[in-house]
């Protein structure tokens, strides 16, 4: 990688990866005001849901790394406590920031051979796998958003645009 790499890299990229942390950060926190004792149901499948899209981000950091990552589905058969996916999360998150950051703009197109879990042979570039990476995990946000809904809390408002202005208050002005 070259030393300037960060000034490669699209900031759209670095921004898009900033932009899920934060997401991910607000929607686990109001997560937590779920009543797991009134709405088990609920609590339940928005933990399973986000430990989804854990598991696929893991996936997907391991073809990108080059490396294994021990997965036979797109799920773990035992669901974490919230608190530990949350961690679990954050680190992730982290990691993605962090690559997309060092990754030259050189290497977006770069293609990458790597198996799914059931078997079939999977070919995407670099950028593709980042750009899927961030569109799974929206989907899903908005879904854990909606079963949240149902147990009476109200999810954060997942916006790319709210990031960006709270983020950078200067783009209100």
């Amino acid at each position: 990688m070259t030393t300037n790499a960060s000034q490669d890299v699209p900031s759209t990229l670095r921004s898009l990866f900033a932009y899920k942390a934060w997401a991910n950060e607000e929607l686990f926190a109001a997560l937590a005001e779920v009543d797991a004792e009134k709405h088990p149901v609920e609590a339940h499948t928005a933990i399973r849901v986000l430990n989804h899209v854990y598991v696929v981000d893991c996936i997907f950091k391991a073809h990108l790394a080059g490396g294994a990552h021990g997965y036979a589905a797109t799920n773990t058969k035992e669901t974490p406590s919230l608190h530990a996916l949350a961690a679990a999360v954050k680190d992730v998150d982290a990691w993605f920031l962090a690559y997309v950051t060092n990754l030259p703009s050189s290497s977006l197109q770069e293609q990458v051979r790597f198996a799914f879990t059931d078997g079939d042979a999977g070919l995407m570039s670099r950028e593709e796998i980042l750009l899927h990476v961030i569109t799974h995990g929206g989907y899903h946000r908005g879904a854990a958003g909606q079963v949240m809904r149902a147990a009476s809390v109200a999810p954060p408002r997942d916006l790319y645009t709210r990031f960006l202005h709270s983020s950078e208050p200067a783009r209100r002005q």
